[in-house]
């Protein structure tokens, strides 16, 4: 019985057993299921993804990979003299740019070896371009020596430094010795605070533009456009086909009014000095030359200048980066009597005959003001007072004319303001002409008589820069018509400014400039043999002479020399102004402004005799090796 029992029982825990298989293996194909649709419904998503969602810029990227763009960067246009020669010119350059799509950090270092660059310096510069799009390469270096060229040749391969890319392109080439520096300018690459300027709106990090000088003024005259060469690479990155080239649009030339040949020798005669040279046409306002010195050389900024160099430039205390043509503002000293002779004839306080007697000095209100020369001039009149720059006769003239009158006319010689110069060469300094209203405003006091007579010999508060000075004079002597000076070859200039002057008043101005240099005047060291040149010598103080004599400053405090002079004496064609900063006295300076004046006629000379071959002084400038 019992046996029967066990047997109907093992039946009962077999089918227990069974179903609990079948259960479990059912919950395993349950799970497997559900698993299989998550998969597939994560796969569908992602396929929705890369071909829906992100089409376009999935599409974009596989066609990077596939085509690679390559720049091609314009080259500026050429900066030419009066007569066509080169003054700023291109040479050929490799420049190495690196590709951040398939750039590695850890090569960083490497290539910043190779290149002679600094690695943090390249780093910094690769974060800069964090937020532009990874296609766009990164300029590193611009200009490759011979070692730095083989580097990249011999290490551009895919294997290596795939991400570094070399292109061939036309780099800025300056005349060797900073020849017109200051004019010209110079170029370099923007930087992050010109990114956010109006006027460079058009710029992307990595632009050469114009800095400085008429590179800068004229940048979009001068820069050309960029093309670019789309190529099919492989997976390598190695190139397979070139797709398209579209050839870059030089930047357009820009001929400047400058001369070469009077540029040199301007240059030549400020050799181992500071101080400025400006030659000018009146007749037209066209700047034949201008020198600043000490200079500086352009080609140090043409990539990107070094940090030691910088700081040499901007710690020199002589300001090499200023131009001392526009910008330098010094007491005139006794250039300014010529206008102050016109003030005192055209306002009627004085005439030709009007006579001193200069003894060594002279007294007013109180004060014994000393004549320039330790003995004495005796009887003084206006032709004699102008050719020997007598200082007695000259505080005459201008107790008897009055400040209000010598200010009208300094101003109507274009003193005190502008000349306008900056619209081709911004910065210009204004200068200063002193009177009651400038006292008045300024230092809330009354003008002192006393002031006039400092003022009438070119020092006291009167103030003008060489450019000033130049065309105050060329004005003058053209019969008092002033143009605005300018630098570029046939731009539109303004009609120029006419001063209501009496032609026998300007005559006997000229007459005595002209004894300067030709009766046995202060200014005889200028003269030129066949040549009617007229000019006028100055020294202008920059501490007392007793300072100076007491050893408490040094040189460069010493009397700063003035000369200006044009040529010929009717309808004068050139007019040329000097400052020689301590040279203390005027006659040093008069023989730079011979020189330039000199150089003008022979070469007038010489174009005159065609048969004859012209050889100009100066020469192309060769690319350094």
């Amino acid at each position: 019985m019992q046996a029967d029992r066990e047997r109907v029982n093992l039946p009962d825990s077999s089918t227990q057993l069974f179903h609990d298989d079948t259960k479990f293996a059912l919950d395993r194909i349950a799970v497997f299921q559900y698993l299989s649709v998550g998969i597939f419904l994560f796969l569908i998503c992602g396929f929705w993804v890369l071909q829906v969602r992100d089409h376009a810029a999935n599409s974009e990227m596989a066609e990077r990979n596939r085509i690679k763009t390559v720049p091609l960067l314009a080259p500026r246009g050429k900066i030419l003299d009066r007569d066509g020669r080169v003054i700023v010119d291109n040479h050929s350059a490799y420049t190495v740019m690196l590709t951040r799509e398939n750039l590695k950090s850890e090569h960083v270092q490497s290539i910043a070896d190779g290149l002679n660059l600094d690695p943090d310096d390249l780093r910094i510069r690769l974060r800069r371009y964090e937020s532009r799009p990874k296609y766009i390469p990164v300029m590193i270096k611009q200009e490759l020596s011979p070692g730095e060229l083989a580097f990249v040749e011999s290490h551009r391969d895919p294997e290596t430094f795939p991400e570094m890319e070399l292109i061939q392109n036309q780099r800025r080439l300056y005349p060797h010795g900073g020849l017109a520096a200051h004019v010209i300018g110079y170029v370099g690459e923007i930087s992050e605070q010109e990114l956010n300027l109006p006027e460079f709106a058009k710029y992307s990090q990595g632009d050469v533009i114009g800095k400085f000088g008429l590179e800068r003024q004229y940048n979009d005259t001068l820069i050309g456009i960029d093309g670019q060469r789309r190529v099919v690479v492989d997976s390598m990155g190695r190139e397979r086909e070139v797709l398209e080239s579209k050839e870059a649009t030089p930047g357009h030339n820009l001929q400047l009014t400058l001369d070469l040949d009077l540029q040199a020798v301007a240059e030549l005669s400020m050799e181992n000095r500071r101080g400025a040279v400006v030659a000018l046409d009146p007749r037209s306002g066209e700047v034949l030359a201008m020198v600043s010195r000490p200079a500086f050389d352009p080609n140090a900024f043409a990539i990107r200048i070094r940090a030691q160099d910088w700081k040499e430039l901007t710690s020199n205390p002589y300001n090499p980066l200023m131009n001392r043509a526009i910008q330098a503002q010094f007491a005139p000293g006794s250039t300014f009597k010529p206008i102050v002779a016109l003030a005192g004839l055209e306002s009627g306080s004085i005439d030709d005959h009007f006579s001193v007697h200069c003894g060594g000095g002279a007294t007013f209100y109180g004060r014994y003001f000393k004549c320039w020369i330790k003995g004495a001039h005796g009887a003084v009149e206006l032709h004699r007072g102008i050719v020997q720059s007598c200082d007695v006769y000259f505080y005459n003239v201008g107790n008897k004319t009055g400040i209000d009158s010598i200010a009208e006319y300094a101003q109507m010689a274009g003193l005190g303001k502008k000349t306008g110069v900056d619209f081709d060469l911004p910065g210009e300094a204004e200068g200063l002409v002193p009177s009651p209203k400038w006292k008045l405003r300024t230092q809330r006091e009354k003008w002192c008589a006393g002031e006039t007579i400092s003022v009438a010999i070119g020092h006291g508060a009167v103030t003008v820069t060489p450019i000033q000075l130049a065309s105050a004079i060329g004005g003058v002597a053209s019969g008092g018509v002033w143009y605005r000076p300018h630098l570029v070859k046939g731009a539109a200039v303004p009609e120029p400014r006419r001063g209501n002057l009496h032609a026998d008043n300007i005559a006997k101005v000229i007459s005595g400039m002209y004894g300067v240099v030709n009766e046995g005047g202060t200014g005889a060291s200028a003269a030129i043999p066949g040549l009617q040149l007229c000019g006028k010598t100055g020294s202008a103080q920059r501490a007392s002479n007793a300072l100076v004599k007491s050893g408490r400053v040094g040189r460069e405090m010493k009397d700063n020399a003035w000369f200006v002079g044009f040529a010929p004496r009717e309808n004068p064609e050139i007019v040329v102004a000097v400052l020689f900063e301590n040279g203390e006295h005027g006659n040093l300076a008069a023989p730079i402004a011979r020189d330039v004046i000199k150089a003008y006629f022979d070469k007038k000379t010489r174009l005159a005799r065609p048969s004859q071959p012209q050889l100009a002084l100066f020469q192309r400038p060769q690319v350094p090796n």
